[in-house]
């Protein structure tokens, strides 16, 4: 139990330190990956206006089209592409990157390749 209250801490306090240091707009908005064990999620976020532009889960019926999982690196770079089409769809061109506390590696580092080859920059 200890283990896991030491390591929920210090998921708070990084992405406390990237909160501070992000913040999206309506040209450039905020991208927020939120990530479960067994499911990702991502949100464009305008942070001025305090309002949700449009995201993509796991849970989507786009996604499960693609008959992957999304606890896996492979269903976090489809999602990915999802994304950066359902942004293009939406004329969102360059975003921040808010990885949500979590490290740059794995799933993560995999959605945020396939969004910039998507076409997304940030």
């Amino acid at each position: 139990m200890k283990k896991l209250v030491k390591k929920q801490a210090g998921l708070k306090r990084r992405h406390t330190r990237v909160r501070g240091k992000v913040e999206g707009t309506a040209k450039c908005p905020r991208l927020c990956v939120t990530r479960s064990n067994k499911n990702l999620y991502v949100q464009f976020i305008d942070d001025v206006a305090g309002k949700s532009i449009c995201g993509v889960s796991t849970h989507s019926a786009e996604f499960k089209k693609t008959k992957k999982n999304g606890a896996t690196v492979e269903g976090a770079a489809a999602l990915g592409t999802i994304a950066a089409k359902t942004a293009q769809d939406k004329k969102i061109k360059k975003v921040v990157f808010d990885r949500g506390g979590n490290l740059y590696h794995g799933r993560i580092k995999a959605l945020a390749e396939s969004c910039r080859e998507g076409g997304l920059e940030f």
